[in-house]
């Protein structure tokens, strides 16, 4: 299953909230505003295999296509 983009950012409490993205081999490590706005049932229905978070750190495991993730998602919030 691919991880639907879009609907990650929207997880991860939307573009604004997001600080910094970072592909880390099978993971994206992302530091975010609030990490109260983070949703991670939505991240992991839209293909997120896993999430772990320590303060304002989420770390998603996407699989080996992180980098791609990380690169379409930079893209989109600029």
């Amino acid at each position: 299953m691919t991880a639907d983009v879009n609907a990650l950012i929207a997880a991860l409490g939307g573009a604004g909230n997001i600080l910094e993205i970072e592909p880390c081999i099978t993971r994206l490590r992302t530091e975010v505003r609030d990490a109260s706005m983070v949703d991670q049932a939505a991240l992991k229905a839209a293909g997120a295999h896993g999430v772990m978070a320590a303060g304002n750190v989420v770390q998603v495991v996407v699989g080996p296509e992180a980098d791609t993730i990380a690169s379409d998602i930079e893209d989109i919030i600029g």
